[in-house]
């Protein structure tokens, strides 16, 4: 909220009152304590009077130290219960501070702006979601329908039938991408579609949808599954996470096996380097190890990347609350 040229002259004439009212409070209160203690020093008041006197003076400074101090309460209520869209944020406009301390009329109007600006970024994400959950799943729903359709030609060749498969993976590869990057959009998304859900059941359908956006590469896939667990949360955004570190191992492997492995409490992707790759390019981490480790730190699952035995790049995701699958 901007201010208006006659509201800055009167905040620069109150300018550090805050801090005046309390040197003459102080100030006052220390020339009433001298007078009485040279009452009671010269016999001219008893020493009762002269307590009950100091008492009275200091009750005095409280209370009128805590009047100038109530507007900085009430900024601080207003500050600690600020929920977007239930705060009364005119409130804090400029217009109803004219008669505070500068610096308090400061903050307030500083807290009104970045409130003003949080509520504006958060309907800026919403309209951006759901805006780009239609238009970019719409199309892709199109593009998937039209090569179910293709294949099911009986005069494609078989350049076409490759064509199509091609299209096909893309398709299912963008679409993870948008899903992705749609969940790392939201703010709000942490507690959306949660369930109890079989990690190793989410893995295997996981993986079987992985083969077949790998297919034509040289990349196996393998799935060891040594422990058992369940989770509280979103299987899908578990799914996407997965998907990322298995492309990224792809990618670094070039061909080989990437290896899935379930632990307790624990799911770990590794490949070994190829023959064109350097064993430290983990440290390249690229698009799709950035996106798994910004939905890890969303959701609070731990994500942490190394080399074993010089030249296997190994990811590892760990759970703070894995469930027994009795749950």
């Amino acid at each position: 909220m901007t201010t208006t040229g006659a509201q800055v002259p009167r905040a620069e004439r109150v300018r550090g009152g805050f801090q005046r009212h309390l040197l003459l409070i102080f100030s006052m209160q220390f020339v009433a304590v001298v007078v009485v203690c040279l009452m009671g020093y010269y016999n001219v008041a008893p020493v009762f009077a002269v307590v009950l006197l100091i008492v009275i003076v200091s009750a005095l400074t409280w209370l009128a130290t805590e009047r100038t101090w109530r507007q900085v309460s009430t900024l601080a209520r207003w500050v600690g219960n600020w929920k977007e869209g239930q705060a009364d944020l005119d409130a804090l406009q400029s217009q109803r501070l004219n008669q505070t301390d500068s610096d308090v009329a400061t903050l307030a109007r500083g807290f009104h702006n970045f409130a003003s600006r949080i509520a504006g970024y958060n309907e800026r994400e919403r309209n951006f979601t759901r805006d780009a959950s239609h238009e970019l799943r719409s199309p892709l729903t199109v593009i998937k329908m039209s090569t179910d359709m293709l294949s099911d030609e009986p005069d494609l060749s078989e350049f076409g039938k490759r064509s199509v498969q091609r299209i096909r993976r893309a398709t299912r590869e963008m679409e993870s991408l948008v899903e992705a990057l749609l969940i790392l959009a939201r703010e709000a998304d942490n507690g959306q579609g949660e369930q109890d859900f079989i990690v190793n059941d989410v893995l295997r359908d996981e993986l079987a949808n992985a083969r077949e956006m790998l297919h034509g590469h040289p990349i196996e896939l393998q799935l060891e599954e040594p422990a058992t667990f369940a989770l509280h949360g979103s299987p899908r955004v578990f799914a996407v996470l997965c998907w990322q570190l298995i492309r990224h191992a792809s990618q670094y492997t070039g061909q080989g096996v990437v290896q899935v492995t379930v632990q307790p409490g624990m799911v770990s992707v590794s490949a070994a380097a190829g023959s064109e790759q350097d064993s430290s390019a983990p440290g390249q981490r690229g698009f799709e190890y950035a996106i798994a480790q910004r939905i890890s730190e969303r959701f609070g699952w731990p994500l942490s990347l190394h080399v074993q035995g010089g030249n296997r790049y190994v990811a590892e995701i760990r759970f703070p609350k894995p469930l027994p699958v009795s749950v």
